[in-house]
């Protein structure tokens, strides 16, 4: 057996055990499958190791491939011991085209996790009825959507997971089966892989952003 053949499973499990040693995993709840994804993803968040976050299989989420959102029951609790839950889709449906998460290369999903994990961290300064506006904005205004997506990509970016980012944004624009329609719509509303490159190459986020849209703090 060649040496490469050892040495590559020992390298991760050496890497996923460091990570795990910086994620409070008493607070998480992860399912198997997605696991080496979540723990990947979530090591660059060190300030979410307090933060309770259950990520969540659906059969289908309208519009969405994962989606951070408070946890009902702890929505009137202190911002501070709010609870999360990401809600991952097992059948993605982009237009005429049909994904599981078993079809989406690890990367992307870790780049996905990152970019939910960046709601959360934005989420997690809000006031409860900052978070109220929040969503009724998010249900009617467009420019709301696009600053909020983007808002979650540069928390991803300024935590060091530009590459994964990148890597998402590919998946979905160097796809030649989506329509452009679908990919302007991509363009449009997150940030683009030329400004990803541009923050990563340039390293101009250097603090995290702005909450966007607080209301009564």
């Amino acid at each position: 057996m060649p040496l490469t053949s050892l040495i590559k499973p020992i390298l991760y499990f050496t890497i996923s055990m460091v990570s795990a040693q910086n994620i409070n995993l008493d607070n998480k709840i992860i399912p198997e499958s997605i696991k080496k994804e979540v723990i990947e993803a979530i090591s660059f968040y060190p300030e979410l190791y307090d933060t309770a976050i259950e990520f969540k299989f659906k059969d289908n989420i309208k519009k969405s491939t994962m989606q951070a959102q408070p946890r009902f029951a702890s929505f009137f609790k202190r911002k501070e011991n709010r609870e999360y839950v990401i809600l991952i889709s097992r059948n993605i449906q982009i237009e005429g085209e049909h994904f599981t998460m078993e079809d989406i290369p690890s990367d992307v999903k870790v780049g996905w996790l990152g970019h939910e994990l960046g709601h959360v961290m934005d989420y997690r300064e809000r006031t409860n009825f900052g978070m109220l506006i929040f969503g009724i904005k998010y249900l009617f205004s467009s420019a709301h959507i696009k600053e909020v997506e983007r808002t979650a990509d540069t928390y991803a970016i300024a935590h060091g997971m530009g590459d994964y980012i990148l890597k998402t944004k590919n998946f979905i624009l160097d796809n030649a089966s989506l329509s452009e329609k679908y990919k302007e719509r991509i363009r449009r509303l997150y940030i683009s892989p030329e400004e990803v490159m541009e923050l990563i190459n340039e390293n101009k986020v250097e603090e995290e952003p702005e909450i966007v849209g607080e209301e009564g703090s």
